[in-house]
């Protein structure tokens, strides 16, 4: 039996924790070809599950969203320099998200006269040899380097997952030329144990007792959350801090993963008053988050006192950034939500905090929340019209939420109807509600598979319902050809819902930041570029055949079709079929989303 630089790559991958790998392989992989088939043929328990996917943008997507599901580093093998160009925007996703995740690509071989086994042997190989491939995505990871050897190559990957799963976690690339992959060598091992992670650190305890402080003694306080979600466990460690500090509002101003539950009286959206708690708190903590608030829209009072709680408070991979906080604490969000918690609970501030001063603050958050949620009922109402009515996105999501499992575990990528999805939605349960890490539409169909693969994983006796809710043209940009038929080979079938307003409204909506008035506004979208016309392309046509027919196909054209096309759907998926419905949303809804 062979064993190669490949074969020492792979037991290093699954010694270290990554169990699936997303791959779209070429001419730079016969030995990585000859180690997945010994692996099927001599199996011995030792080997990430190889994911076929035809294309670079699905592979990394749904290595995306289960690494970010499980917390756990995944990893993709893509081809030389083009299929590390076909990663596309979802590098830029996994950056911006803090996906752990591992690629892989090869390198055109480094000799020509068949010196070593490996050695150049097609026309292609000159042309990939590109001066710096590694280049193409180093701005988005948190390390890039080459294997040049089999006989450390476990080093190396585990050195490449260290930065990949220390904070801020994101995606590392590696390379290897074929010569280097076919390497024999002796099989050896690593301890395991001495390649963790970094540990991250918490708030010192004046700082504890300092933000404490601010936030009791505040007359409104504020948190502002990004992606504390990522740990689960913060979510109810944010809730009590919320029940103990009475009064105090929270804004999850990323919503990547639910950092605060939708249905709690504390929690305040862009519709239910986000812009008038950041305008009016006079003590702000921000923690883990990118961006707390658009300064040309809203932005904290002038003598708002905010304290930073980030892993990353520098923003190191963003060239401006800047927040005007009095004090900036690098330190990981659950240890300091734990930090905080202790010293809140401790007697003398418990008599504090039961006073009828705090009592009122929260009577009050809890009669504004009621009229907020009564609003945004009023909202999803039946339009006039009867069964034949357009489709309109509020009415649309708040029967979604109706008619899917309760624990629907969610990928939304609606852009520009974003916020009124996810009103209706109402997401409350840690773990179940993600969104793409950055601007690079394409993620949410791709990632849905990945984070139903994952729960599958984990806890395959609960058969993890997952949705999928897309722009029409964010669906586009999926390379839904890939991705059904990944889910139909693989079984991993999900429901994808496509808010289908005729093509892309987020720049026209961009366009009117700048120029309210501009002729963008009174422009058709047709006009401006952005539209389909009067032949847009048929998105359940296009998965079904994608899955070989396998992929069930719905319509949406009225609001007397929802409820019963969702309804077949959901059977559907339930039954083990992948299913897409395309709703078309009406006239008045097509600037709302892309």
């Amino acid at each position: 039996m062979k064993y190669t630089a490949s074969t020492a790559f792979f037991e290093a991958l699954w010694d270290a924790g990554v169990t699936h790998c997303f791959v779209n392989l070429g001419s730079d992989h016969p030995s990585i070809l000859d180690a997945i088939g010994q692996n099927h043929k001599e199996p011995k328990g030792r080997f990430p599950r190889i994911i076929t996917c035809p294309h670079e943008m699905v592979a990394l997507s749904m290595a995306d969203g289960f690494a970010r599901f499980t917390n756990k580093p995944q990893a993709v093998i893509v081809h030389v320099d083009v299929g590390t160009q076909a990663l596309g925007p979802a590098i830029h996703n996994a950056s911006c998200g803090r996906a752990p995740v591992l690629i892989f690509a090869g390198l055109s071989p480094y000799t020509l006269e068949g010196e070593i086994r490996g050695s150049r042997s097609e026309f292609i190989h000159w042309l990939q040899d590109v001066p710096d491939q590694k280049a193409i995505v180093s701005q988005y990871c948190r390390y890039t380097a080459e294997i040049k050897t089999g006989k450390n190559i476990k080093q190396l990957v585990n050195r490449a997952l260290q930065f990949a799963t220390s904070d801020p976690k994101g995606p590392v690339y590696l390379m290897g030329a074929r010569e280097v992959m076919e390497e024999e060598h002796e099989p050896y091992q690593l301890v395991q144990e001495q390649w963790a992670p970094v540990t991250n650190g918490s708030l010192p305890e004046t700082a504890v007792v300092d933000i404490a402080k601010g936030l009791i003694e505040a007359e409104s306080p504020l948190v502002v959350v990004g992606f504390t979600g990522r740990h689960q466990e913060s979510v109810p460690e944010l809730v009590h801090l919320a029940d103990s500090i009475k009064g105090l509002r929270v804004y999850d101003a990323g919503s990547t993963e639910l950092s605060f539950p939708f249905n709690h009286c504390a929690c305040v959206s862009p519709t239910t008053g986000s812009a008038k708690a950041l305008e009016t708190a006079d003590v702000i903590l921000v923690l883990d988050c990118d961006v707390p608030w658009i300064p040309t829209q809203h932005r904290p009072r002038p003598d708002a006192r905010i304290f930073h709680v980030d892993i990353d408070p520098l923003k190191g991979q963003m060239s401006l950034f800047y927040i005007p906080a009095t004090a900036r604490f690098r330190a990981d969000s659950l240890a300091a939500l734990r930090q905080l918690n202790a010293h809140v609970s401790s007697q003398s501030l418990t008599a504090v905090l039961a006073s009828t001063t705090y009592t009122s603050r929260r009577d009050t958050l809890k009669v504004s929340h009621s009229q907020a949620l009564n609003t945004i009922a009023d909202k999803a109402a039946p339009p006039s019209g009867g069964p034949d009515a357009p489709v309109n996105i509020s009415y649309l999501s708040a029967r979604i939420r109706t008619l899917l499992p309760a624990e629907t575990i969610y990928a939304t990528e609606a852009v520009t109807n974003h916020v009124r999805m996810t009103e209706q939605l109402q997401p409350s349960l840690p773990g179940t509600w993600f969104t793409k890490g950055a601007g690079g539409l394409g993620w949410g169909c791709g990632a849905a598979l990945g984070i139903k693969l994952a729960a599958d994983y984990l806890t395959p006796e609960k058969h993890a319902f997952v949705c999928c809710i897309t722009g029409d043209g964010s669906f586009i940009f999926s390379v839904p050809t890939g991705v059904y038929w990944v889910s139909a080979q693989y079984s991993i079938p999900t429901l994808t819902i496509v808010l289908n307003n005729g093509g892309w409204a987020a720049p026209r909506n961009s366009a009117k930041f700048v120029n309210p008035m501009g002729l963008a506004q009174s422009s058709s979208k047709e006009e401006l570029g952005i539209g389909f016309g009067d032949i847009p392309p048929d998105y359940g046509a296009v998965a079904e055949a994608a899955g070989g027919g396998r992929i069930w196909r719905g319509r949406v054209e009225r609001i007397g079709d929802v409820d019963a096309v969702i309804e077949r759907a959901v059977k559907v998926v339930t039954a083990g079929r992948g299913a897409v419905v395309d709703v078309v949303l009406g006239k008045g809804e097509v600037d709302g989303g892309r």
